[in-house]
């Protein structure tokens, strides 16, 4: 049986400050316990399932003594129906741990998500990209939600307010959303339907990005104009004249031409090659460089330990490779509504309307990917020579300045 003892009042425990067991009587067994270090607990010493047990009440005087029998006595109700309240609390204990545990808000996956898939992005800027659109569109709505808790109501919210006026954004970022959820419910921290599906779900209340969405073109520069634009952009010094130079004359595009390095050149051939990993398809690109392109390159230097063609210029000394606003701001500077991916434009243009150079040969000079699996498998060639002759071409066409009124006719045999 419980050791019965003198009842204490509030004023006589709380003067209690000898270590050890003092018990404060009126429920059996109830006790205060005073630590060598001066800390004070509630202890309910308790017989169950005939052993002596030990059952902590917290602390005091955050746990007052009114407030300790009361739970002293819900103890004693629970072993007497067969109940054991000690590991009954310590279930209770571990359950809160283990939702704790699992109850991760929609930043938190978002952000494990990101680390989790950035080594696999084949471009650095990915996760910059990525972190943004959520932290600007996302997170103001449900980033401190838990993932479990996110319904379509959420994902409306985020989307409604973009999605006809910055159409592409939203659509990316709703399949960004919808990552995260699928990443969250793969590792347990969220059941059911993904509210950020598109097919079946979403595509029902928000109208098709295609059909909403105006497609911007890059600025291209008209074809006539071309001669002028060269002749201003070769009098300007600078790598990144150089750079958008060798861009025009090889219709590649400014990555592929900004990552160049001098190991990709093969001056006997007069081939540059472009490999896979700096290709938008992911394909090596062979590229046909003209006497124009070849005289660019034999003019530039080559710096010592310094792999790239057009090497950025930092606090006077040679650095990464130059950066895509150089080529943007050579553009502003000579004064025309164009940006630099916009002269692949007007190359294509060169091609079909100056030029009896057939389709596929332009296509293959500008690494397009060809949407049609049939034609993808029966073109297996590169139309390298057909190429060669249409960039010579286009090196030569470059360099003349269209007068109003003269009529070119550049006819020649593919």
């Amino acid at each position: 049986m419980a050791r019965q003892s003198k009842v204490l009042s509030a004023f006589s425990v709380a003067r209690l400050n000898t270590p050890g067991l003092h018990f404060v009587g009126e429920v059996p067994g109830l006790a205060l316990q005073v630590l060598p270090t001066g800390a004070r607990t509630w202890i309910l010493r308790i017989m169950i399932a005939g052993k002596r047990r030990d059952m902590g009440l917290g602390g005091f005087p955050a746990v007052t003594l009114a407030q300790a029998r009361d739970a002293a006595r819900k103890a004693r109700a629970k072993v007497k129906e067969g109940i054991d309240p000690i590991e009954e609390a310590r279930a209770n204990r571990s359950a809160l741990l283990a939702t704790a545990a699992a109850s991760l808000s929609f930043e938190d996956c978002a952000d494990r998500y990101i680390n989790a898939q950035k080594a696999a992005w084949k471009n650095a800027k990915s996760e910059q990209q990525w972190r943004n659109t959520l932290a600007t569109y996302a997170y103001p709505v449900m980033g401190k939600l838990l993932v479990r808790d996110i319904g379509t109501a959420h994902v409306h919210e985020v989307l409604e307010p973009i999605w006809t006026t910055k159409t592409e954004t939203a659509s990316r970022l709703r399949g960004r959303i919808e990552s995260v959820l699928d990443w969250a419910t793969v590792r347990g921290y969220r059941t059911g339907l993904n509210p950020a599906r598109w097919k079946g779900h979403l595509d029902k209340t928000l109208p098709a990005a295609g059909k909403v969405a105006k497609k911007e073109h890059h600025r291209a520069l008209d074809i006539s104009e071309l001669g002028s634009f060269m002749e201003k952009l070769r009098q300007m010094d600078g790598t990144g004249a150089k750079a958008l130079e060798f861009a025009i004359l090889t219709a590649a595009r400014s990555g592929e031409v900004r990552g160049a390095t001098w190991d990709e050149i093969d001056f006997n051939e007069k081939v540059w090659t472009v490999p896979a990993s700096r290709m938008k398809a992911k394909k090596e690109h062979r590229v046909p460089l003209s006497s124009a392109a070849i005289q660019l390159l034999k003019s530039l230097p080559q710096v010592a330990g310094v792999p790239y063609i057009f090497p950025a210029q930092r606090k006077g000394k040679n650095g990464g490779m130059v950066s895509d606003m150089t080529l943007v701001q050579v553009v502003r500077r000579i004064g025309v509504d164009a940006v630099p991916h916009g002269f692949r434009s007007t190359f294509r243009d060169w091609v079909a309307e100056r030029t009896n150079y057939p389709n596929e040969v332009a296509e293959m000079a500008l690494a397009h990917t060809i949407e049609s699996k049939v034609e993808a498998a029966y073109r297996r060639g590169t139309l390298f020579a057909k190429r060669a002759l249409m960039m010579e071409d286009w090196a030569v066409f470059c360099s003349r300045i269209e007068t109003e009124g003269e009529v070119v006719h550049l006819f020649k045999s593919a």
